[in-house]
């Protein structure tokens, strides 16, 4: 076993061990991506590069970083080689654009499979399941008001209590001209086994309103830890590296990471 673990020691040191060790950790570990628009703005910003967590949803088919290109076939048509457990309400979810699956896209999963939703004037209404009592322990959960929509219970807002990023522009009004489903979309019953993906930056979002639910063969994983960040002045915004979400989070909830300063760095 020395000899072995030896050997394996000096074969790593080679340019093929590196290579390899690298591409297994970029296939099945983590992968470093760049969030490239303000859409998930408070939580993630523009030139936040982060390390996604691959392995967080079960393992899927690794492909070519930068080329996109599959190495393995989708032996289980649902672009996994190990299933694992699927999105939950309210986490932030890197995934593939379905309308370009060498995209990569950054949301928050607002809905799963059998949930009813809508949005009207701009606010989100969550029906758990299509169920009353499901949708009243939500509400709970997350510390949101239920109203009650053509005898259906709803949850309103759900995770803006606990989630701080997320947010309206009031400068975005049904007066300008702008993409209806920002203001008013369904009500749908979201497809079993899909997922419906909203951005933090609610009026500045190419999100599921637009394009549709997200199936399980393009989760790829969650957001790790934010490696580097810098601003429109590659200026380092050193109070973000090394910050996990959970963490971006509790600064913004604590006031200790400001929206007031995010906002300028972002201008």
């Amino acid at each position: 076993m020395k000899q072995k673990l030896i050997n394996f020691y000096h074969w790593s040191n080679t340019w093929t061990g590196t290579i390899v060790l690298v591409l297994i950790f970029m296939f099945f570990v983590a992968q470093a991506f760049l969030i490239p628009s303000g859409s998930m703005k408070n939580t993630l910003l523009i030139h936040d590069a982060l390390f996604a967590k691959k392995f967080a949803y079960g393992v899927p088919i690794p492909h070519i970083p930068w080329l996109e290109i599959p190495v393995l076939p989708d032996f289980k048509g649902n672009g996994h080689l190990i299933d694992g457990p699927k999105p939950k309400r309210g986490d932030i979810v890197i995934f593939r654009y379905p309308k370009n699956t060498k995209m990569h896209f950054v949301k928050r999963c607002v809905a799963r499979g059998g949930d009813k939703l809508f949005i009207k004037d701009k606010q989100l209404y969550l029906r758990i399941a299509n169920n009353d009592e499901k949708t009243k322990k939500f509400a709970k959960q997350m510390k949101a008001k239920i109203v009650e929509v053509n005898g259906e219970k709803f949850v309103l807002n759900p995770y803006m209590s606990l989630h701080p990023g997320i947010h309206h522009d009031p400068k975005v009004n049904e007066i300008m001209e702008f993409d209806a489903p920002v203001f008013n979309y369904g009500p749908i019953i979201v497809p079993k086994g899909q997922f419906f993906m909203m951005g933090d930056n609610r009026d500045h979002s190419n999100d599921s309103r637009f394009w549709g639910t997200v199936e399980y063969k393009d989760i790829v994983g969650k957001p790790w830890f934010i490696y580097m960040s810098w601003d429109k002045n590659y200026k380092i915004r050193w109070n973000r590296v090394g910050k996990t979400i959970d963490e971006i989070e509790e600064g913004l909830r604590n006031k200790t990471l400001t929206v007031a300063k995010i906002d300028k760095d972002e201008k």
